[in-house]
């Protein structure tokens, strides 16, 4: 059985003396030094339950880069006496498969299961996949496939079918936190970082193990005495490891850095993520997409005109291209940093969307129906209706809840910006609603 570090073959004679990355010596040795991914790992978890049973069905694990797919995987096989057995798709053909099947063969017949795990196994084509299925069937190994993308569009419906579906959650800041500790506990001393440094590598990991103990390794490699506040943090990982590549792991981070100091109203760090983005190499109009996301996730009604501001300064970029309308951008990235902040009409749209689901066969009150024919009047489409512009108030305070579901409050306006004006409406609004059921 492959120990940690071994890939399935036999340990090199000197690899025990090689250098090894610091995040391959704090890869865990059990499930239980797994961070992040209780939701899964934990006794009434999935695969807590499935490791307490000895019995592991095949499986697809899908989450972002360093949250612990393969780590995972190789545990699972560990915890269960199976034969660790790893390819990529991206460096694997049928060829190599074949010889992994013929080995599994030959290990079942001795008495011992293999555990197959395949890295990207989104790259597989769909022959390939489908190539999984008699062995999968007849037990010939267990099937573990990490993916980073969506299962759904990626891989076969047959092999879905024959395989649970797994999603592992990005590392938490308490994740990450537990990251930082065993890396100070390893090297036997601090990280150089002030308590807002601390928080900036955590904030930049994005949810990346791997990325988060690489970057510590960097920084351990800092002269003892440093103790980098995060302008300093900023400049070393600059100079020393630039974390951006437009395609994977960098363009994610710094987009969530700007999104992160936007959202914390740090409008000098937002405009510093934003030129970085534009120094790496970032298209203008990715970074306007996103910008507009924020204006409506995060400002939201606090400032109705963050989504105007954002929708014209888009449309400046495409009138002006590089480099002027960058500046509009720049204007933008201001503004919205500036602006009060507001999730509610996010958090109201996402409790509505569960509502939906929870009670979407209701059928509306028959008040609020039109009624167009005889029947539908007879059956009591449209009794009742009171036109809100023949109130005094403008409002009848009718319910337009379907019958038999009680009224739900999705929208929560915050005191800050325009939204509180939209909170003093709501309230009186509900006031009338509640005097006319009084009457």
């Amino acid at each position: 059985m492959a120990k940690r570090g071994e890939s399935g073959g036999d340990a090199g004679l000197f690899e025990s003396a090689a250098p090894r990355p610091l995040a391959d010596r704090l890869r865990p040795r059990t499930l239980d030094e797994v961070v992040g991914q209780d939701h899964l790992l934990k006794p009434d978890g999935p695969l807590g339950r499935m490791v307490a049973a000895r019995r592991l069905a095949s499986m697809i694990l899908w989450g972002p880069p360093g949250c612990g797919k393969t780590t995972i995987a190789r545990l699972l096989a560990h915890s269960t006496d199976l034969h660790f057995e790893p390819l990529s798709a991206v460096f694997s053909g049928v060829a190599d498969l074949r010889k992994v099947f013929d080995a599994a063969r030959a290990r079942r017949v001795a008495g011992q299961g293999t555990l197959l795990f395949i890295d990207e196994i989104h790259r597989f084509n769909r022959s390939q996949q489908d190539g999984f299925l008699p062995f999968v069937e007849d037990g010939t190994v267990t099937l573990v496939g990490a993916t980073t993308e969506n299962p759904s569009f990626e891989l076969n419906a047959a092999l879905l079918s024959r395989a649970q579906v797994f999603v592992l959650n990005r590392l938490d800041d308490a994740a990450l936190e537990k990251l930082l500790s065993r890396a100070e506990a390893e090297m036997g001393r601090p990280l150089p970082l002030d308590a807002d440094a601390r928080a900036a590598v955590k904030a930049m990991a994005d949810g990346d193990g791997r990325f988060c103990l690489n970057l510590c390794e960097e920084l351990f490699a800092l002269p003892g005495e440093t103790v980098l506040d995060t302008n300093a943090l900023a400049a070393t990982i600059q100079r020393r490891a630039p974390l951006y590549d437009k395609s994977q792991e960098g363009h994610y981070n710094l987009i969530s850095a700007l999104h992160k100091s936007l959202r914390g109203s740090d409008t000098d760090a937002a405009l510093y993520w934003y030129s970085r983005m534009l120094d790496g190499g970032e298209d203008p109009r990715y970074i306007a997409r996103r910008l507009t996301r924020f204006a409506v996730e995060d400002v939201g009604l606090a400032d109705p005109n963050a989504l105007t501001q954002a929708i014209a300064a888009w449309e400046a970029y495409e009138r002006l291209g590089s480099p002027e309308g960058e500046l509009a951008l720049a204007q933008l990235v201001i503004y919205l940093g500036t602006a009060p902040k507001s999730n509610a009409g996010y958090t109201a749209y996402k409790a509505s969307v569960r509502a939906a689901k929870e009670t979407g066969s209701l059928m509306p009150p028959k008040h609020i129906l039109n009624a167009p024919t005889k029947l539908m009047k007879t059956i009591g489409y449209g009794k009742g209706y009171e036109y809100d512009h023949d109130t005094a108030e403008g409002f009848s305070g009718q319910n337009y809840f379907p019958e038999g579901m009680a009224r739900r409050e999705f929208y929560q306006p915050v005191e800050r910006g325009f939204e509180r004006d939209l909170r003093k409406r709501l309230d009186y609004w509900a006031k009338l609603r509640e005097r006319r059921g009084e009457e």
